[in-house]
């Protein structure tokens, strides 16, 4: 299985898909086929092994989009989401000739009665079965989904896509309401207020209206309450910093620096053959390390190949690929394990190689920068003397903006003319998008020196800071931390609806306390926070709500958005903002992606 938890979001969904789906198929013996378009395929992906498929007697996994030749004596699965082009497609498969015996059709969301009815007029003799078992989420870990939607911010944020803002945000609503289902939460609804970031309230109000409209009526005929749960919605632009920073731990560092594409790392081996591994759930070491500061993992990669190679009396020294790649070939027994290991040991040494190079040198301006205090806890009182030495040296450009952009943040905004002298420092005239843009997710780049807004306070976390290269904590953190100690503030925090009552009053155990059982913690034992981020996730974000559920063991916190982000990624969304229609490739739907 795909998922690195008994109840990780993977987990949950495969079971509902086969709570549905798959029960359904059990009530006939015959083998079947199961026809996916392109989103349930990778929903699929994510969550089972073509081995579970074929336990349960689907014999092939077909593309609903490609021509295929016709088998009438197999019943056809259709899982697809609830579009024209799907339905078109499943029409085409039994008009004018049926190409199975028989149809069932699962919908990943809600069905549009049009749609509905054109699939009734020309197939209603072959279909079986036609249900909606309401999952358009991704899970993408145990504690982290996204909406399979990066060109969401492009939709939402761009000034020249205002048009399709409302219905990208009333799809995403839809997808977060599957999500809730999924879970069985029915949570109340908090937003963060922001006077320059609007879309929060928007989504919120969605969210809630379409939550009350599901639940009205459960199977038994009974009005759903509200459960253990809550969900926050929160904008990009509330913590900018987080997205920009060179982050050291494992997972985010190795995703910033190496370029890994569909979660799939390849390196090439000693002997120079191309290799590929995949970084998911199913890579046990990859769970365990994904978190860890790369120092960490440096040092343990090595200790735990020496630990498996101890038997064979291999001779002590330092591990390197090469010293492997012998070990490999000597004992056949150990190179399974030694195979997990070696990948890791790659991918580490290369974010290492990195680091070495130019990474170490920026991190000190840029945690400076970030925090606003030195390692030794004094101010950074002038920001500018922090960036300029970083503007000299011979960086790279996407390296020196990430800088310029840290250093406007930490004052909320420059002035015009200020931010003139960077770009021209820089050398990004014909690029000044990358820092401009900023301004369409609410975050403050150009303001007279005398209004400089000031930041909100932030939680002190000196006594948690064991590397002066990582003090910088996503601002995340702290709300999550926050929520689940029944500190946020309602007049920064509104309750679109009602709280439960589980999250009214005080005495929640602390993110950084070591649990203790209470009274509150039994009466909130399952519960759930749930954030949403509008505009992409950090891997450091991300990582987060994997510490608060650590710490505080009695609410299990859970993450996503759109889509999850990298510094590069992001940047190149900011830049292509203030483009028009015409100069941005088109956006199709999600299930053309």
């Amino acid at each position: 299985m795909a998922a690195g938890s008994d109840h990780g979001l993977n987990r949950i969904v495969w079971k509902r898909i086969k709570d549905t789906i798959i029960t359904d198929c059990r009530k006939s013996e015959v083998w079947k086929i199961l026809i996916l378009d392109p989103f349930t395929t990778k929903l699929l992906s994510s969550c089972c092994k073509m081995s579970d498929l074929m336990s349960e007697k689907i014999t092939i996994v077909e593309d609903l989009y490609k021509s295929r030749e016709p088998v009438l004596e197999m019943k056809a699965i259709y899982f697809m989401t609830p579009t024209a082009k799907c339905v078109e497609a499943f029409i085409a498969d039994f008009k004018p000739k049926p190409k199975y015996k028989a149809a069932y059709v699962y919908f990943t969301d809600y069905c549009p009665d049009e749609l509905f009815n054109n699939m009734k007029l020309y197939c209603a003799k072959y279909i079986r079965v036609c249900k909606e078992i309401n999952i358009s989420f991704m899970p993408q870990e145990a504690q982290v989904f996204t909406c399979d939607n990066p060109e969401a911010f492009q939709s939402i944020y761009s000034p020249h896509c205002q048009d399709k803002k409302k219905k990208t945000l009333e799809t995403l609503a839809d997808q977060l309401v599957t999500l809730c289902a999924t879970l069985d939460e029915y949570p109340g609804v908090r937003y963060k207020k922001d006077s320059n970031m609007v879309n929060a309230k928007t989504l919120a109000e969605l969210v809630d209206n379409k939550l009350a409209r599901h639940y009205e009526m459960d199977d038994s005929g009974k009005k759903k309450g509200k459960t253990q749960a809550q969900l926050l919605i929160v904008e990009r632009g509330f913590d900018p910093v987080s997205p920009i920073l060179h982050e050291l731990t494992y997972q985010a560092m190795a995703y910033d620096l190496i370029d890994i594409q569909s979660d799939t790392y390849k390196y090439k081996s000693k002997d120079g053959a191309e290799k590929q591994a995949l970084l998911n759930e199913d890579d046990m070491l990859w769970v365990k390390l994904r978190h860890k500061h790369i120092a960490e993992v440096s040092e343990q990669i090595p200790k735990m190949v020496k630990e498996i190679s101890a038997n064979k009396k291999q001779p002590d020294g330092k591990i390197t690929i090469s010293n492997l790649a012998q070990m490999m070939k000597k004992m056949p027994s150990f190179r399974k394990q030694l195979t997990e290991k070696t990948v890791h040991l790659q991918l580490a040494e290369d974010c290492m190689k990195h680091f070495s190079n130019n990474v170490e040198k920026l991190c000190k301006a840029e945690q400076d920068l970030a925090v606003g205090l030195d390692v030794d806890g004094q101010k950074v009182k002038d920001p500018m003397r922090t960036l300029l030495p970083v503007l000299l040296h011979p960086y790279s450009t996407h390296d020196k903006i990430r800088a310029v952009l840290l250093y406007i943040f930490s004052l909320n905004g420059t002035t015009d003319e200020n931010l003139s002298k960077l770009i021209q420092h820089v050398k990004i005239e014909d690029q000044r998008e990358f820092i401009l843009n900023w301004k369409e997710l609410g975050v403050p780049i150009i303001t007279s020196s005398s209004i400089f807004n000031r930041k909100p306070p932030r939680r002190d976390r000196s006594q948690e800071e064991k590397y002066n290269l990582s003090r910088w904590t996503p601002v995340i953190k702290d709300v999550m931390e926050d929520a689940v100690e029944n500190k946020l503030d309602t007049r920064e925090w509104p309750h679109q609806s009602e709280c439960p009552a589980a999250w009214n009053g005080s005495g929640a155990v602390s993110a950084r306390q070591k649990h203790k059982a209470s009274a509150q913690d039994e009466r909130r034992t399952g519960s759930r926070l749930i954030i949403f981020v509008i505009g992409g996730i950090t891997y450091s974000e991300m990582r987060s709500a994997y510490e608060v559920t650590q710490a505080v063991k009695s609410c299990e916190v859970i993450i996503g958005s759109s889509h999850i982000l990298t510094p590069t990624s992001l940047l190149d969304d900011i830049k292509v903002l203030s483009k028009g229609p015409m100069e941005v490739f088109t956006i199709d739907e999600r299930s053309n992606a």
